[in-house]
């Protein structure tokens, strides 16, 4: 649970928001065949690898996590680790547990090479299991607020707290629900790992509302009914059906599972186990000391992978000037091909960087020394310079520093307070709050209302480092209105209450 500020626990619920159907309705064929063109996975034939076993982790490690958490990582061993709330120690985390690959963005590590691929929209990655065969791997993490169990435990009607589940997390998978399925559809084993901050149907059942601290209902949570309606399967609860017998609890100071490894396409599910503290129960991998509030799941598939499609992927969207790109590329049945870096929108003609891949499919490593701090656009070509496939990137200058500004330096009570920053880290859960002007460190000082940013290096396209956001009666927190007074708005790192940049304004009767 990101975070879980004990604050917001459940502080109310919003006006209910009816989600729109039609985004749960994205697998139509029309939006299929679509997909399909976007995302490179062409309408042909493609070749299918060996059947073999894959093992996929998923854990949250709590706020970046650190030896103990790793140690875990370590003792179970994964193939693929989906890792939530890792924040910037996922470089620190893979060379401490001994997986060569990991990719920030996604929060993935893996044994096999990770690729993002051209036309995934930074949802998912391709994960090389085999020499040009992958399946598809995508690790999410899902708003901790308005926690559904906790509305029902306060009186809410069900029908309130589904609305709400809807507005705060269903609408947060609509771009996994029209990307995820064509894949597996197209033939891609296709594994979805997550801290979903919501339990699942098949666990609220009427059975299970017996079950101790549990609200005494049957719930069938939106999260989970709209990914079994588009195909995916719970892999724990395949290896264990009874929810009674088997809660399978990953969230014990809430007694739910919220921690899922879902499965799609030409997945088996072999197995599955929970892993936690020695002598927790229903844990079966145990581990001492257990350091994180979570425990994990790891799940035992037999995949038959598919062969990559056309496309081009780099080892990261957002890079600082003078990092280097590695910029993987597939195209089968072509050779004479190049790889360009162009600005947005430009042509391999006008490239600022450019290298001949004369293979059907390789890597190649840019030097951005020379290049400005700005957007940028990896192009794969063909012969005769024939655009295969293209992906945004995005250089931050050597040292850049948040930038933050209010719209206004005053406002009137029950106005809303506009923020805006340039030039931040696009962390998953950089987050903004404000504070009285009297507080002093947001470490130990109270907020009042905040939100999260919503710009991460994952899921923007193109990745960005700007953006703005409004504090206003739907912020989380209280109270609202601020009451006449000075404040203090904070850029708040990762989910704590690092402030890397602020700025104040006024709140007149």
């Amino acid at each position: 649970m990101a975070g879980r500020k004990t604050e917001a626990r459940w502080l109310a619920v919003a006006a209910a928001i009816v989600f729109n159907a039609a985004l749960l309705g994205a697998c139509s064929s029309a939006v299929v065949k679509q997909k399909l063109l976007e995302t490179s996975v062409l309408p042909t034939p493609l070749k299918v690898g060996r059947p073999m076993k894959l093992d996929v982790l998923v854990f949250n490690v709590e706020y970046g996590g650190g030896p103990a958490t790793d140690e875990a990582i370590r003792r179970v061993n994964a193939d693929v680790v989906g890792v939530l709330e890792s924040y910037d120690r996922l470089p620190e985390i893979a060379a401490a547990t001994g997986y060569p690959y990991f990719n920030t963005s996604l929060q993935i590590l893996s044994k096999y090479p990770i690729l993002e691929p051209s036309g995934g929209d930074g949802q998912y990655a391709f994960i090389e299991i085999q020499p040009g065969f992958a399946v598809v791997l995508c690790n999410i993490h899902l708003d901790y607020v308005r926690y559904g169990p906790d509305g029902l435990r306060a009186g809410l009607a069900v029908e309130d707290v589904i609305a709400t589940e809807n507005a705060v997390r269903t609408s947060a998978i609509a771009g996994q629900l029209q990307t995820l399925p064509p894949l597996a559809e197209r033939g891609y084993p296709v594994i979805l790992t997550g801290d979903f901050n919501e339990p699942s149907s098949l666990d609220y059942t009427e059975a299970a509302a017996e079950l101790p601290h549990r609200p005494r209902v049957a719930v069938a949570w939106p999260v989970s009914e709209a990914l079994l309606a588009a195909g995916f399967r719970d892999s724990f609860r395949e290896a264990y059906p009874d929810p009674v017998q088997y809660p399978g609890v990953t969230f014990p100071d809430l007694n739910d599972r919220i921690d899922f490894i879902y499965a799609s396409g030409p997945t088996e599910t072999v197995g599955s186990m929970l892993v936690g503290e020695e002598g927790g129960p229903g844990v079966s991998i145990g581990v001492s000391p257990w350091a994180s509030d979570h425990r994990a799941v790891v799940s035992t598939f037999r995949v038959t992978p598919l062969a990559l499609p056309a496309m081009v992927a780099v080892n990261a969207r957002l890079l600082t000037v003078g990092e280097k790109i590695t910029v993987t590329y597939e195209a089968p049945g072509s050779s004479g091909n190049a790889v360009a870096i162009v600005v947005p929108g430009g042509d391999a003609a006008s490239a600022v960087l450019r290298q001949d891949a004369p293979q059907a499919r390789g890597t190649l490593i840019f030097d951005t020394s020379a290049l400005d701090p700005a957007s940028y656009e990896t192009v794969l070509t063909g012969p005769g310079g024939t655009e295969i496939a293209r992906l945004s990137i995005l250089l931050r200058a050597r040292g850049a520093r948040i930038r933050l500004a209010a719209d206004r330096k005053e406002y009137v009570v029950g106005e809303p307070i506009r923020v805006m920053w340039t030039d931040g880290p696009a962390n998953r859960w950089d987050w903004v709050a404000v504070y009285r002007a009297s507080a002093a460190d947001p470490n130990v000082d109270r907020y009042l209302i905040w939100a999260y940013t919503g710009i991460h290096s994952s899921g923007t396209v193109p990745p960005s480092v700007a953006g703005s956001l409004t504090l206003g009666p739907d912020a989380e927190g209280s109270p609202w209105p601020l009451p006449p007074g000075d404040y203090v708005v904070h850029y708040l790192l990762a989910d704590q209450y690092q402030s890397a940049g602020s700025t104040t304004f006024t709140v007149m009767p």
